[in-house]
């Protein structure tokens, strides 16, 4: 199947381009790879100089990006999201 061909049915709809396979590698090897930068970066610029308290600070902001993260991630912020209207609603 050469390129012309391809294109042609990419232009058709008879087949349809699906991200599946890129999000479940980034969710199972890109992930982890950039927490464990994360916490090495961490533990370098803070703990070398004993800032303690600036290491527990930055990695209290990592854990809410990485709440963040999880609940894009499996889905659930949309039943979050209707509870919390639910709230305020009825």
């Amino acid at each position: 199947m050469n390129t012309t061909t391809t294109l042609e049915l990419l232009a058709q709809g008879s087949q349809q381009i699906q991200t599946s396979g890129l999000q479940s590698w980034i969710q199972s090897n890109l992930l982890p790879l950039l927490l464990l930068v994360v916490a090495i970066l961490l533990l370098w610029l803070g703990g070398g100089r004993g800032d303690n308290a600036g290491v527990m600070r930055r990695l209290g902001g990592v854990i809410v990006a990485l709440a963040i993260v999880g609940l894009a991630v499996s889905g659930a912020g949309v039943n979050i999201g209707k509870w919390i209207a639910q709230l305020f609603t009825g």
